[in-house]
């Protein structure tokens, strides 16, 4: 009845609406979550891609992660989260090599790691609610 190709796109598309909406009304701590969100579905998605042989979109998917964890780093406030956002900055990087060493060397085990050490920043970022 429908072209799963075409169905596909169209649900590509409705995706990309909805995230664009959400988008346009969070507030910055909601659009720090999003970027959160999205670097773990990607890693997620490349986990399922690298185990499934799919090299090229396992590589898309980390290089996206990758994109969106620099996107985290580059929104530190150095000069008031101070030794934190430096903390951060260093664990990004870390995060940032992992993730290219997981894509060179097919390494489920460092995609988990960084998943985690992303949960666990994340879970302590959800517990923070900006003031009024």
């Amino acid at each position: 009845m429908y072209n799963q190709m075409n169905t596909r796109s169209a649900l590509n598309a409705y995706r990309q609406v909805s995230v664009q909406g959400e988008v346009q009304e969070a507030d910055p701590h909601r659009l720090i979550q999003m970027l959160f969100d999205g670097a773990l579905e990607r890693i997620a998605t490349a986990r399922i891609c690298m185990q499934q042989g799919a090299t090229a979109d396992k590589g898309e998917r980390i290089s996206r992660a990758i994109e969106i964890i620099e996107g985290l780093r580059a929104t530190l406030d150095r000069e008031r989260g101070g030794p934190i956002a430096d903390n951060l900055d260093g664990l990004y990087s870390y995060m940032t090599r992992r993730l290219l060493e997981a894509n060179l060397h097919n390494d489920v085990e460092r995609l988990d790691e960084v998943s985690g050490l992303l949960k666990e920043i994340k879970s302590g970022w959800d517990a923070v609610r900006p003031a009024g």
